[in-house]
């Protein structure tokens, strides 16, 4: 073990984080730490690096053992050029560097003993600097800003001319060529485009360290990490495997607590029954019996309905007018801002119901090919062309098309005159904008939360053609899951920009590449693009490319499915023997199931005929007819007293077959 976290707890104000949260992480460990926002896992990882401090619970790290952070948000700023920047992370091994430089050069002018103790020195410290990767660490740098995307050209920029995703770039590659024992990183995906996000994959799987990620890349989380910590109502929650498995095993445990929850309600009402039921009799010794049973049932520990954070979210998108066959056709489309050229000659089509991915590297023209398609930026030429009744909904990533002015309830009123109140208040709550929050102002939310007013309009708009530009950008993993289902049913047509592959391989019909400035076409999600990948990329770019990064993958895949198929058959006749004998156990279980509840009915039944021949009995014996013949009342006492007898004995089969049934 060389991470530990225990007991953690973290509140702020009268708001609770976290609570007596409790992992460990093993030398060599790829670890996930996933939940909605608003979890604390970055505030988790802050107490991890003591920037925050608990309110109660400690971190352990192994003796000795190094640590390396990669915050979300990067302020990095100075004169230095990207490379001396990233380099300067190896200043221990550069000053060893100067140091062996200056023993070769007085090694000319010493003899004799003080020779060999330079010597000496110089051998322990030629070793030190060997293990450090003296010998390695410049191309090591170059490796690792070319893996993260910064061409050789990029590499004198200045610190400060750099974007924010720049610099969070320039911050993770710092801390991968300083290799500490374990890494901590907050999103290190956002800001990177596929071919590097592939890139930092690799790199991570072959890691000789325990990395430890908070990320929404699904895709990502599931071909690097062998564990998932999830922070689910302030507390934590290990499940072993990736993402996928995480998923399917927290979907499992829960259908196991949902069942639980309505079999103990169920027997909560069975029990309530019988106590009434046993109360009604009116009989001393079932009283006590109920009493008993009450005083249990006061004992059992209530089990909570399950519930899902973050599932209020309902998101119906649907067009009120169809459009034509032929929904978008772009022909010899061509841009460049100034002597850089995005893209040139790039035509394609859309149909009615596509969901059509683009992808491609960061840089490449994917949103501007969004902005020329809805009128913000014009294009140097070629053409954009509607098809009939084509009316479009456009989420923009930089959420321009929002007023920042305005509050959220009046960005929704103003744009949906029609809309009442109520409507407005119950479209926003389900975007998790409630009681006071509708009236933030747009300037005032953070990239989430304008991401979800953006959602809101775009749900209310009733277009038929979505375009969407990184609409899963700082959504968590439940608003990522319930949008993509939304989509799916959606029955107008997508046209969308992301860099989310998970999303993409549930969302996407056909997949559009922009790459080497023209477009690549997959019929297919994501895993038949990977597979594709290569081949058609020799093709239609003419030049050859780095692998996807996911042939492999794709064919495992591919692999692990057949391997799936195949049935064993040694064991084929004990199953089918096996399965017969439980068929047959649990014929004659329901059979003796079926008998008891008969005789339940039947004495239930019996015990009404009796009560109410009981009470005609002191009908009839109260009739002044009867008060004087005495051989008439003693009849009716002698009949009343046999029915009396036969009642408890009736109550008592009740009772044992009652008790029968609940075993």
């Amino acid at each position: 073990m060389i991470l530990s976290c225990q007991n953690i707890s973290k509140s702020f104000g009268t708001d609770e984080i976290l609570k007596n949260v409790s992992f460990h992480i093993e030398a060599n460990e790829k670890a996930a730490i996933v939940g909605i926002n608003g979890a604390g896992k970055s505030t988790l990882l802050k107490i991890i690096m003591q920037k925050e401090t608990a309110d109660a619970g400690e971190v352990v790290l192994a003796k000795d053992a190094t640590i390396g952070y990669l915050a979300q948000y990067q302020d990095v700023t100075g004169d230095e050029t990207i490379y001396e920047e990233v380099l300067a992370a190896r200043s221990n091994v550069i000053a060893m560097e100067a140091q062996l430089r200056e023993m070769e050069a007085k090694m000319n002018q010493l003899s004799g003993e003080a020779l060999e103790a330079l010597l000496e020195n110089y051998h322990r410290l030629s070793h030190e600097f060997e293990l450090l990767g003296g010998y390695t660490y410049r191309s090591e740098v170059t490796g690792v800003l070319k893996g993260l995307g910064f061409t050789e050209e990029e590499f004198e920029k200045k610190m400060n001319e750099l974007s924010g995703g720049q610099k969070t770039r320039v911050s993770l590659g710092k801390l991968l060529v300083t290799k500490p024992d374990v890494l901590l990183l907050d999103e290190p995906t956002n800001h990177l485009d596929m071919e590097s996000i592939r890139w930092l994959e690799n790199f991570l799987m072959n890691y000789k360290g325990a990395v430890v990620i908070v990320a929404h890349d699904r895709y990502f989380l599931d071909r690097v990490v062998t564990k998932v910590v999830e922070i689910f109502k302030h507390q934590a929650i290990v499940y072993q495997g990736n993402y996928t498995d995480f998923a399917r095993k927290k979907a499992k445990v829960r259908e196991d607590m949902l069942k639980q929850y309505y079999n103990q309600q169920r027997e909560i009402r069975h029990q309530e029954e019988v106590i009434a039921r046993l109360k009604s009799f009116n009989r001393e010794k079932s009283i006590k019996r109920a009493e008993s049973r009450e005083k249990l049932l006061d004992k059992v520990e209530r089990l909570e309905k399950p519930t899902e954070e973050n599932t209020d979210i309902r998101i119906a998108l649907e067009p009120n007018v169809t459009s034509g066959s032929d929904v978008l056709t772009v022909e010899h489309l061509a841009k460049a801002y100034g002597e850089q050229r995005l893209f040139s000659d790039i035509s394609f089509e859309i149909k009615r119901g596509e969901r059509v991915a683009l992808i491609g590297n960061n840089g490449t023209g994917k949103t501007t090919i969004l902005k020329i398609i809805n009128e913000l930026v014009p294009a140097d030429g070629g053409s954009v062309t509607l098809g009939a009744n084509v009316h479009i909904g456009y989420y923009d990533q930089e959420h321009q098309l929002l007023h920042m002015e305005k509050t959220i309830f009046e960005e929704i009123a103003d744009d949906y005159p029609q809309l009442n109140n109520t409507k407005i208040r119950n479209v926003l709550a389900a975007f998790l904008f409630t009681n006071d929050d509708v009236f933030k102002r747009i300037g005032d939310l953070s990239g989430g939360e304008r991401g979800r007013v953006s959602l809101a309009k775009l749900m209310l708009s009733d277009a038929n053609f979505l375009i969407l530009d990184e609409p899963t950008n700082h959504l968590d993993i439940t608003s990522k899951e319930i949008l993509e289902s939304a989509l799916c049913q959606y029955t107008g047509t997508v046209f969308f920009v992301s860099h989310d592959r998970y999303f993409i391989n549930q969302t996407a019909t056909r997949i559009l590449e922009l790459t080497g400035e023209t477009i690549v076409n997959y019929i297919g999600n994501y895993d038949y693009y990977l597979e594709k990948h290569d081949e058609l990329t020799k093709i239609y770019v003419g030049a050859e490319t780095k692998a996807a990064g996911g042939g492999n993958a794709a064919q495992g895949k591919t692999a692990a499915q057949r391997a799936a198929a195949v049935q064993p058959t040694d064991g084929a006749g004990t199953a089918d023997v096996q399965g017969k004998m439980d068929w047959q156990a649990q014929k004659a279980e329901q059979a003796r199931i079926r008998k008891l509840e008969n005789s339940l009915k039947k004495a239930e039944e019996r015990i009404a005929e009796l009560e109410a021949a009981i009470a005609q009995i002191d009908e009839e014996c109260a009739d002044p007819s009867n008060a004087t013949n005495s051989a008439k009342l003693n009849e009716l006492a002698a009949k009343q007293e046999a029915y009396r007898k036969e009642l408890e004995t009736c109550y008592e089969t009740w009772e044992e077959v009652s008790m029968e049934l609940e075993g």
